[in-house]
Order: structure tokens, then C-alpha cells, then sequence
């Protein structure tokens, strides 16, 4: 494929939870090394929407495929391709900092002395090196999210799935994620990110995808300064 070919395709895609829809036949496609927002109201699926496309939930009905692997089927083969912040930092609290990351390392099969380097580096790029070796039960909600954004992007994946990645970050760290996509999408990554602080969206996404009441609304780019208004525009239409 070539570097702008589609790594996400979605095709009439739907989840229910027991007889209520989460998400309504939803088509759209993400090419390789762009950056979307995903937006909408609390309850309008961004969340459900990405455990489904990271293979943590089963679609009711619809297609999935990412980097032409269908989901759920070849979801094993999708995870590896994928680093996920999700809404809660599903981390080992019992673990070191440092313990979190080459456990990580250890399931996506990279080589012991690369998993340190690359631990490493990312300990001290989200500012946690002072604290590698502190359990993470004693972090702040801040220095888990940084944490878990390091483990996100250890293994190096085609694509990043950040659910609401500046949540409990300061000014700061949130700074230091901005660095960190950039390069991300330097090297050719691909990310769709979720986020209600609209105010701090980065500046290198290029377009975004507003979901209302588990339908897409608006998929589209837009111009600099123009979020705040799509977001109020489509993010509660009329029933």
C-alpha cells in the first residue's frame, strides 16, 4: 500500500448494547499518516467506536478492516499494528514505571536490549525517568496517562488510538504529547483521537469526524480556528 492508502475502512458499521444502539451504520475511511479528531457530545460512541477499531469489543453488524485485516476475525494480527490510550490507563499498578513498559515489550516481541533503549527513551521523553522505578499505584492521574502514552507507542504501531489523551495532563505534558504525535506522524503514522478540549486539539490534525447520537454527522477537514463551530454545529443536530 502506498503511504495515503486507507488504513481504516469502515462500512455500515453498528453496536448495540441489549436493544440500545451505541453506534448506526457508520462508512468512513482514514488514510495512512493522518491525524482525526474524533468528536461528539458524552453518549454520542467515540469511546465505543475505538474499542471496537483496537479489537476490545464486537461489532453488533458492519465491516472493520485496518491495514486490510478484517476485525474481529484477524484482530491478533490488527493489535500489534495498534497502540491504544483508552479512556481508564489499564496499567499494572503492582509494577514499576519501567516493569509496565518492558512487560509491554515483552508481548509485542521486541528484543531485550532494543526494549530497554526504547523504554528508556520514552521514560524520559514524557518526563517519568526521575520515577521509573516507582510503583505506578503511586502516580497522579497525569503521570498514568503519560505513562500510559509511552506504552502506546513502544512497539512503534502503524496506528495510534488516543481516547481523550490530554485528560489529567497540564500544560506542560500536554505540550510534550503534541511533540510526541508530531514525530509520531513524521514517521508515518496514523492517528485518530477523541477529545473534548477543543481549545487544545492539535494543530497538525488535518480532519475531523463528529459523531451525534452514534451517527457520523460531519467527516471532513477544516480550517484553522474552525473546530469550536463544527463541533457546535454537529455535535447535537436536532432528533
Amino acid at each position: 500500500m502506498t503511504r495515503h492508502s486507507a488504513l481504516i475502512e469502515v462500512e455500515q458499521l453498528s453496536k448495540n448494547y441489549g436493544l440500545k444502539p451505541a453506534l448506526k451504520a457508520l462508512d468512513f475511511r482514514l488514510e495512512r499518516g493522518r491525524c482525526a479528531l474524533l468528536l461528539g457530545a458524552n453518549g454520542s460512541g467515540k469511546s465505543t467506536l475505538l474499542r471496537l477499531l483496537s479489537g476490545l469489543s464486537k461489532p453488533t453488524s458492519g465491516a472493520i478492516r485496518i491495514g486490510g485485516w478484517e476485525m474481529p476475525r484477524e484482530a491478533m494480527a490488527v493489535r500489534a499494528q495498534i497502540g491504544l490510550v483508552a479512556h481508564r490507563p489499564l496499567l499494572y499498578e503492582s509494577l514499576t514505571a519501567r516493569e509496565n513498559l518492558d512487560f509491554c515489550g515483552k508481548l509485542y516481541g521486541i528484543p531485550g536490549g532494543e526494549r530497554e533503549r526504547r523504554s528508556e527513551a520514552l521514560l524520559r521523553q514524557v518526563g517519568l525517568w526521575r520515577r521509573a522505578d516507582s510503583l505506578t499505584r503511586s502516580f497522579s492521574r497525569g503521570m498514568k496517562q503519560r505513562l500510559s502514552i509511552a506504552r502506546a507507542l513502544l512497539h512503534q504501531p502503524a496506528l495510534l488510538l488516543l481516547d481523550e489523551p490530554y485528560s489529567g495532563l497540564d500544560q506542560r505534558a500536554g505540550t510534550m504529547l503534541d511533540g510526541l504525535l508530531r514525530s509520531a506522524l513524521e514517521d508515518g503514522r496514523t492517528i485518530l483521537m477523541s477529545t473534548h478540549q477543543l481549545a487544545r486539539s492539535p494543530d497538525f490534525a488535518s480532519r475531523a469526524l463528529v459523531l451525534s447520537r452514534g451517527r457520523l454527522s460531519f467527516d471532513g477537514g477544516f480550517a484553522p480556528g474552525e473546530l469550536a463551530a463544527l463541533y457546535h454545529k454537529y455535535s447535537q443536530p436536532p432528533p
